[in-house]
């Protein structure tokens, strides 16, 4: 069956390639596990997200700036990108791995409640957002790696809001000194926090901690569903997703071991602990295998999320007028 992807230009793959190992360090590295069927359009995927987020970000959210990455997303979808390496590329794989429209719109989507300043009232709500901005990732990869059912990609968006989620507890101070706030309005106010004050003063307060904290052990729960998913992806993609899952749920941990003080400082992973992560993710046993064992359905999918794994889950269009 003829591969569109396979035709992109050496060239753009590798421009692609430069904006990931710029952008980040820890999808780097984990992609560096996934075989090459996977990482060189992964690679795409990520340059895209990227190039988007930083011209909403550069024109301060513009309604101007979101008005043309739907119209650069459409001429991809179409089949005549922009002339731009990272179009070309991101345009041959939606194409080629018949990525439903919904997803990256949904993307853009995020980009735009960003850029509007919303706050999220409730967990729920944030966990919305999260579905934009990061379950959508999540699609793309699983269906760049090759499962579309139900299961595997609801997990796959559980991972994503996870990562979501830890962003958000680790940026807490950048973001207020940004003027945002992202964390669940009512548990704020639940321990006596004014989202108006603290904007105004962004210290650091053990109340703030408590809702740090609380929104990690979200994430956690999240990152513990997410192994039933990994467990159900090809064999050779496995370890490249776990170690993404490790690196991040990390992030979260060493949080936690610097008293969740997300506002005065910003947490990092050393590099050697990243390794390490990666090892183990490479020599543990099969991920999900003692979850899988367990009786019933011991996670609920995300609500939040259901629209992108409805719009994935169908017969591949695309592939099918390539095959014929």
């Amino acid at each position: 069956m003829p591969n569109p992807f396979a035709d992109v230009a050496s060239a753009d793959l590798e421009a692609c390639k430069a904006l990931l190992r710029k952008g980040s360090k820890s999808f780097s590295l984990a992609s560096l596990l996934l075989p090459r069927r996977v990482r060189d359009p992964a690679a795409a995927i990520y340059a895209f997200c990227r190039v988007a987020d930083d011209l909403v970000d550069e024109h301060e959210g513009g309604e101007e700036a979101l008005t043309a990455l739907h119209r650069r997303l459409d001429r991809a979808y179409e089949g005549k990108p922009d002339p731009d390496p990272v179009d070309r590329a991101f345009s041959a794989v939606v194409r080629a791995y018949d990525i439903p429209k919904d997803v990256p719109e949904a993307l853009l989507e995020g980009f735009a409640w960003d850029a509007q300043g919303r706050t999220y009232e409730s967990l729920d709500d944030l966990q919305a957002y999260a579905a934009r901005v990061a379950g959508t990732v999540g699609v793309m990869m699983t269906l760049l790696m090759g499962p579309r059912d139900e299961a595997t990609l609801q997990r796959a968006c559980d991972l994503g809001v996870a990562m979501q989620l830890t962003n958000i507890a680790r940026d807490v101070g950048e973001d207020a000194r940004n003027g945002r706030v992202y964390l669940p309005l009512a548990w704020l106010q639940e321990v006596g926090v004014q989202p108006a004050s603290f904007l105004r003063d962004p210290a650091f307060r053990p109340e703030i901690a408590a809702v740090v904290r609380r929104l990690l052990e979200r994430a956690d729960a999240l990152y513990e569903s997410s192994e039933l998913g990994i467990a159900l992806l090809p064999q050779d993609c496995r370890a490249a997703i776990r170690s993404a899952r490790l690196i991040y749920a990390e992030i979260g941990h060493e949080l936690g071991r610097q008293g969740f003080d997300s506002v005065s400082r910003r947490t990092v992973v050393s590099t050697s602990k990243k390794l390490w992560l990666v090892l183990r993710a490479l020599v543990g046993r099969t991920p999900g295998e003692s979850l899988r064992a367990l009786p019933g359905a011991p996670y609920e999918p995300l609500e939040q999320t259901a629209f992108l794994v409805n719009a994935s889950v169908r017969p591949r269009g695309l592939l099918q007028e390539h095959a014929s």
